[in-house]
């Protein structure tokens, strides 16, 4: 099994990438034969070129399906907000191709081949993924897992873990109880070992057994776990395989020294020169694109609040190795939002925030002036999202490893703004540095390009804005 992201990706996802990759290609070609079907020496017309050109269509529709977020493991919505995300990515990249001709004349194979092959493509596509979505839910090609444990932590996976889209990759086949951990889980998980472990798992066909008992002092069976290993079957610490399955890092599941002797937490410098590399072309494209949209934001914040109200505002947040910096966004709540000096979670409907204050929030604008920020070096385009110093005190006193996070530079978008909505509350704050703490372990150029396109599945759907 191949790791990608440092974490062990399901060899389903690549497959129905390359299969739509495929089928698009093939409509393109289609596409052209439907175009000009009474006239073939219009076809042949198109020669080699057709080939560069299908590949490039094929492309561009695939990263706008997964900046919609249509390949990540765990989406959760039904059939309409399936096909719904679909159509707006083939949209997407219908508009992103235009601008391409515009650009590249020689990329070009006509509006209508380009119109046929989008809806050829969405139709083809569509019916691939209700047959495939099948295919992967089956059991018969998940990886066959056994708990070695049934107390309160190897239970936290059926808790936490329950939904089919959870279990995509994995299916248990049951928990073992260890040692005298109170067993947890229900009676009819149980399982019982007849015989030798390892000639039991391979009895059972298992993949892959996962060590969570309670307390494993004096009662983990290390010699039949490495025999097990030896014989083709993986053996995974229950932090790890939580990490791997769920993108985050449960606290209650780990201890100091998993985390320091657990692969990732590398911040060389060479991987230092590339963020900052990504940050700069990143920042500079996204200000060449969004200027208008800058302008008119602060002509309707202008217009809004009057002469002399501020279009900006600035405020103390906590960056990389705790450093404080002043954060410079749109100024989108009322000017007196805070004249206590209290610092305060933003809420749903806060009745302090403006009328263009709730619109630029929704569609993220107000967030296009951390550009600058992350220009001057303060902020990474990735990373977690920086946190008011009066939070930060309270959040290092309360939440273990909470510190962790300023191990990096914070950023615009991130893995948690992903994978959890807005927060307002110390809870929401511990359960976002699961997802942080996976970033800032896993983090490397490709998962941050993968971060960066699906942020855009955030901006449409306005998901996570208060």
């Amino acid at each position: 099994m191949f790791r990608l992201f440092r974490q062990r990706a399901l060899r389903w996802q690549l497959l129905l990438v390359a299969l739509e990759f495929v089928l698009l290609v093939a409509c393109v070609f289609g596409a052209v034969v439907v175009r000009y079907w009474s006239a073939p020496d219009i076809q042949l017309t198109f020669g080699h070129a057709l080939r560069l050109r299908a590949l490039l269509v094929a492309l561009m529709v695939v990263l706008s399906m997964a900046a919609l977020g249509l390949y990540q493991v765990h989406l959760r919505t039904d059939w309409l907000g399936r096909l719904t995300r679909q159509a707006v990515a083939f949209g997407l990249g219908g508009v992103a191709l235009v601008v391409m001709y515009y650009a590249i004349p020689a990329t070009y194979i006509g509006r209508g081949v380009l119109g046929i092959a989008l809806i050829l493509g969405y139709l083809a596509v569509t019916l691939l993924r209700v047959l495939f979505l099948q295919f992967v839910d089956a059991d018969l090609f998940k990886r066959r897992v056994v708990m070695l444990g049934a107390g309160e932590r190897a239970a936290e996976v059926l808790h936490k873990m329950r939904r089919r889209t959870d279990q995509r990759g994995f299916k248990i086949l049951g928990f073992v109880p260890v040692g005298n951990d109170p067993v947890a889980v229900p009676v009819a998980a149980l399982l019982r070992p007849d015989g030798p472990l390892c000639q039991w798992v391979q009895k059972l066909d298992v993949d892959e057994i996962v060590v969570g008992p309670d307390d494993r002092r004096g009662t983990l069976p290390v010699e039949a776990l490495l025999d097990c290993k030896q014989n083709g079957v993986a053996v995974t610490e229950l932090a790890e395989f939580v990490e791997r399955e769920a993108g985050k890092i449960k606290m209650d599941l780990t201890n100091p020294s998993w985390l320091v002797f657990s692969e990732g937490f590398n911040i060389s410098p060479l991987r230092r020169a590339i963020k900052r590399v990504f940050d700069v072309t990143v920042a500079a494209l996204v200000l060449l694109l969004a200027w208008p949209f800058m302008l008119l934001t602060a002509l309707a914040i202008r217009l809004e609040s009057g002469p002399g109200a501020p279009v900006l505002y600035r405020q103390e947040r906590v960056g990389e190795n705790g450093k404080v910096f002043a954060v410079i966004k749109f100024r989108s709540m009322r000017t007196d939002a805070e004249r206590d000096g209290v610092a305060r979670w933003a809420s749903k409907n806060d009745d302090r925030v403006t009328r263009v204050g709730r619109f630029i929030r929704k569609t993220r604008l107000d967030e296009l002036p951390q550009l600058w920020n992350v220009l001057k070096g303060d902020m990474s385009i990735i990373g977690p999202r920086p946190e008011r110093p009066q939070f930060v005190d309270d959040f290092n006193t309360r939440i273990r490893y909470y510190s962790l996070r300023h191990c990096v530079k914070p950023g615009l978008t991130g893995w948690a703004q992903l994978r959890y909505p807005y927060g307002s509350s110390e809870e929401d704050a511990e359960e976002k540095l699961k997802f942080d703490l996976f970033y800032v372990k896993n983090h490397n150029f490709v998962f941050d390009l993968a971060i960066l396109i699906q942020t855009v599945e955030v901006v449409l759907f306005g998901r996570g804005a208060r």
